[in-house]
C-alpha cells in the first residue's frame, strides 16, 4: 500500500487551475471557522501569499452557493482582455489604461451572467425580459472611462498703446512675472496663459446599477457572488481605479456580494485626492473586511489545528486519486498516515516544513515520496525533500534580488545562529523592502502579530521565522557537509519566550556600505 500512496502522492495537483472544479471540491480541506466567515454577505477582501490556496477556496465556496441556487461568477484577473500586456504599458496614458481595464473586467462579468442565464432553466427565468436588461448593461460598461484634466490654456486679444506688456507664467516647474514697454500705438496683442496643476482623474461610467438591481429581479431575487481572484495581477497605479468601481456599481447593490482575493503587500486599493478630503477607490476596513489566510494554518500557532489541516487536505486529495483510478481499498485517514509514514513524527515534521503553505506541504511531500520510492516517507526523507524544494523553488527567487540572500544570511549567522533559533522580532512600524520580499517569497513567515518584547514592552513587534527548507539549507551550506545529509540539523521549534529578546535591529546590516544601496535595487 505505501507504494500505492507514493505514486498517487506524486499526481497531486501543485496548482488549483490544472484541475476541474469537481476533484477541487471534493479533495478541499477546511480549516477552523475560514468557511463561513467567507460565506457571509459582507464584502472582503482574502489575504494570503501566493500557494496559500486562495482559488481552491474560492472554487469550494463558488460550488457551495451555486448548490444554493445563486450566481457565482469567477474573475481570474490573469485572463482579462485580450493583450494584458497593454495594462502595464507605461508609455499609454493612465487614463486610457485604467479605462480599458475597467471595460475588460465588467465585460467578462456580463459574459457570465449571459451563461447564466442561457444554461438556466428557461420555466424560472424569462429570456423576453432579461434580454433587454443584458443588452442595456452591455451599452452602459462600453461608456465606462476614466477622465483626467492636466492643464487649462486661454487666449486673449488685447491692445496697447504707449503701457508695459506683463506676462505671467505658472508651471509645475515655476512661476515668473514679466514686462517691457511698448510704444507702439493701436498694435494688437496676443496673450496666452497656460495653468498646469497636478492630475486629476475621475471615472466616469453611466448609473448602471439600477440594471443590476433590474436584473435581480428578474432572477428570482438570487444573489450575485462575484470573486475576483489574482488581484496583485493588476498593476499597481490601476488598481485603485477598479476597486472605485466596484465599490460604486457593485457595493451599494443589495444582493451582490464581492470577494477579493489579493496578497496583502501587493494591494493598492485607494489613493488620496485633493488633498485627502476625498480618495479613488476602497476604504480598506470601513468598506471592505479582510481575512488573512497566513494566520490560520501554521504549525507554531496551533499545532493541532495546523495538523488537522493538513491531514485533511493530503488525505482528501490521494482518496481523490485512488477513487479515480478504481482503486476500492481506500484506507481511513489513521490508516493513510501510518501506511505513508514511518512514524507520526515524519508527518508533523512535514507540517512544520510546510510553514502554513499548502502549495509548500504538497511539493514536499512529492519530494518526499520520491526519495523514500517503495518505502514509507520518514523524517530524514522530510528534511531532504524541504531542502530540495527550497533550492528548486525558492532560492533562484532570492537570488534575482539584490540584497535578499545577504540579508537572509546575515539573519542566519548575526541573529540566528548564536541563539539556535530560527525566529526573530521585527517592529511593526517597519516596512523594509527586502524583508518583505522574502516574505512574499515565503522564506520568511509571520508567526504572530503585534506582541511585545521583554525588555522594551512599550513597542510592538512582529514575529517572523526563518522557512524551515532554507534553514536546512543555509546551516547544511555553513557547515560544508555533503549534499543530502542532514542527520545532525535539527531544525528548532519556536520559543517565545526566547524570541522576545531576539529583536533585528536591521539597520545594522544596512551600516555595512554595500548593504546601503540594495532595498532600492
Amino acid at each position: 500500500m505505501a507504494n500505492l500512496i507514493n505514486r498517487a502522492i506524486f499526481e497531486i495537483a501543485k496548482r488549483s487551475e490544472k484541475k476541474n472544479r469537481e476533484y477541487l471540491v471534493s479533495s478541499f480541506a477546511n480549516v477552523g471557522p475560514l468557511i463561513p466567515m467567507l460565506e457571509t454577505l459582507d464584502n472582503q477582501v482574502l489575504y494570503g501569499r501566493r500557494g496559500t490556496g486562495k482559488t481552491h477556496i474560492f472554487t469550494y465556496i463558488l460550488d457551495d452557493i451555486e448548490k444554493q441556487n445563486n450566481v457565482g461568477i469567477y474573475i481570474d484577473m490573469r485572463n482579462i482582455g485580450s493583450n494584458g500586456g497593454i495594462y502595464a504599458d507605461t508609455r499609454i496614458p493612465i487614463a486610457e489604461r485604467a479605462s480599458r481595464l475597467l471595460i475588460d473586467t465588467f465585460t467578462a462579468i456580463h459574459e457570465q451572467l449571459i451563461d447564466y442565464v442561457l444554461t438556466h432553466d428557461q420555466d424560472d427565468i424569462d429570456l423576453s425580459k432579461v434580454g433587454p436588461i443584458l443588452d442595456e448593461l452591455a451599452d452602459a460598461i462600453s461608456h465606462i472611462s476614466v477622465e483626467g484634466d492636466v492643464s487649462l490654456i486661454s487666449k486673449d486679444t488685447d491692445t496697447h498703446i504707449d503701457g508695459y506688456d506683463l506676462k505671467g507664467i505658472i508651471s509645475t516647474e515655476s512661476v515668473g512675472v514679466g514686462g517691457n514697454f511698448s510704444e507702439t500705438n493701436g498694435l494688437t496683442k496676443y496673450t496666452e496663459k497656460q495653468v498646469r496643476g497636478t492630475e486629476r482623474h475621475r471615472i466616469h461610467f453611466p448609473t448602471f446599477s439600477d440594471l443590476l438591481r433590474r436584473l435581480l429581479r428578474n432572477i428570482s431575487n438570487r444573489t450575485i457572488w462575484i470573486f475576483f481572484d489574482e488581484w496583485a495581477e493588476i498593476p499597481n497605479d490601476l488598481q485603485p481605479y477598479l476597486a472605485d468601481l466596484i465599490r460604486r456599481t457593485l457595493f451599494p447593490i443589495t444582493g451582490v456580494i464581492v470577494k477579493i482575493a489579493a496578497i496583502e503587500r501587493r494591494v493598492n486599493f485607494k489613493i488620496d485626492v485633493d488633498g485627502d478630503v476625498s480618495y479613488i477607490g476602497i476604504e480598506s476596513g470601513t468598506e471592505l473586511s479582510s481575512l488573512d489566510l497566513d494566520e490560520f494554518m501554521v504549525f507554531d500557532n496551533d499545532s493541532e489545528r495546523a495538523k488537522q489541516f493538513f491531514l485533511d487536505l493530503l488525505y482528501n486529495h490521494i482518496k481523490q486519486i485512488l477513487l479515480e483510478k478504481g482503486e476500492n481499498n481506500i484506507p481511513d485517514k489513521k490508516e493513510f498516515i501510518n501506511k505513508t509514514f514511518t512514524q507520526i513524527n515524519a508527518f508533523e515534521e512535514l507540517v512544520r516544513a510546510a510553514e502554513g503553505v499548502p502549495r509548500d506541504a504538497i511539493n514536499i511531500i512529492s519530494f518526499a515520496a520520491m526519495k523514500a520510492y517503495d518505502s514509507k516517507i520518514s523524517v530524514q526523507n522530510v528534511r531532504d525533500a524541504a531542502r530540495q524544494w527550497y533550492c528548486k523553488d525558492k532560492e533562484s527567487v532570492i537570488n534575482s534580488k539584490t540584497g535578499a540572500a545577504k540579508l537572509l544570511r546575515w539573519i542566519i549567522d548575526e541573529v540566528i545562529g548564536s541563539r539556535k533559533a530560527r525566529a526573530f522580532l521585527l517592529l511593526c512600524d517597519i516596512n523594509d523592502p527586502l524583508i518583505e520580499y522574502l516574505y512574499d517569497a515565503r522564506i520568511l513567515h509571520v508567526v504572530k502579530s503585534n506582541i511585545s518584547a521583554k525588555d522594551k514592552p512599550g513597542e510592538r513587534y512582529n514575529v517572523y521565522a526563518i522557512d524551515y527548507g532554507a534553514y536546512v539549507h543555509l546551516i547544511n551550506t555553513a557547515n560544508a557537509v555533503a549534499e543530502n545529509s542532514t542527520d545532525f540539523i535539527d531544525v528548532p521549534m519556536i520559543d517565545y519566550r526566547s524570541v522576545r529578546r531576539a529583536i533585528l535591529d536591521i539597520e545594522k546590516f544596512y551600516d555595512d556600505p554595500t548593504s546601503k544601496d540594495m532595498a532600492q535595487s
